[in-house]
């Protein structure tokens, strides 16, 4: 597909860029739908702290203890096809040395002949888990977001890794582009949220032209709404609190919102000062 080419190179981490575990899920379905090899990995010492992120101990097949390490991976699909290829990085966010974690897969994204790169990522957001998932699509690149309608993000802040790999592949001459998820911030206790997931592999479909299973997604998708739908059943804050988030939600959705019209959401968003009844945290989108 013209933009990101024919061998694309998605990536999502574990933690900060992963709210609900939307990103990492859906690089781990389509691991799981596919045929896949390890490429290249990171070498551990170099860029985890294992106070944070600590090495788990496991018992294989023969019964024997081992100690599995945090790892950064790029794998490749087995079969080729003519069909636009979908190649996988996916691991835990470092500790350290990003610029020089990047630049590794970066170089082996160069030798691979990787022709475009895809930022999967997660956030925590004010919206109604009973409406769509948003997804914001975005690109540093003029050309990509001409030639595939993607925005521009504005936003100024810290950043996770993705952004920082995203920065190397386009200094590399790799297009890249990033698609970031928006989970209902009250459903921290309904995790993983595959709702969020199946609206990633969708978008990431639209944008790649590569063929991606959506498996039970639909049906877990489903299920995850029903159970926020009975937790919040129970509780009548939280239930006005849902409506006012499908209200301003309808609202942006609405062909005939007008400016004028969103500028009074927002002002009774900030009356409410920018918390719902149970006041959750939440994170920024961290493009």
């Amino acid at each position: 597909m013209d933009g990101l080419g024919r061998k694309v190179l998605v990536a999502a981490f574990d933690g900060w860029n992963d709210a609900g575990e939307a990103a990492s899920a859906a690089v781990s379905h389509l691991r799981e739908s596919g045929e896949y090899e390890p490429v290249f990995s990171v070498d551990p010492e170099l860029y985890f702290d294992y106070q944070y992120t600590r090495p788990q101990v496991a018992i294989d097949g023969d019964g024997t203890r081992m100690l599995r390490w945090p790892e950064a991976t790029i794998l490749k699909p087995v079969k080729p096809t003519r069909s636009t290829q979908l190649w996988l990085l996916t691991g835990v966010e470092p500790a350290r040395a990003w610029q020089a974690f990047a630049a590794e897969f970066v170089d082996v994204a160069l030798r691979e002949g990787i022709t475009g790169f895809v930022a999967l990522g997660s956030m925590m957001s004010d919206v109604p888990h009973t409406r769509p998932i948003s997804i914001f699509a975005g690109s540093e690149s003029e050309q990509i977001r001409n030639t595939l309608g993607l925005e521009r993000s504005t936003y100024e802040g810290p950043v996770g890794i993705l952004s920082v790999l995203s920065h190397a592949a386009d200094a590399a001459g790799i297009p890249a582009a990033s698609l970031w998820a928006s989970v209902p911030h009250y459903v921290a206790g309904h995790t993983p949220s595959p709702k969020a997931t199946l609206a990633l592999l969708d978008r990431l479909e639209d944008l790649t032209g590569a063929q991606v299973p959506r498996g039970d997604l639909a049906t877990e998708a489903a299920a995850w709404e029903a159970s926020i739908d009975a937790a919040a059943a129970d509780d009548e804050e939280m239930t006005e609190y849902i409506r006012q988030l499908e209200r301003t939600r309808d609202t942006w959705d609405s062909p005939e919102a007008s400016g004028d019209a969103i500028a009074q959401e927002f002002e009774k968003y900030l009356r409410r000062g920018g918390d719902g009844p149970t006041k959750p945290g939440r994170d920024d989108p961290r493009r």
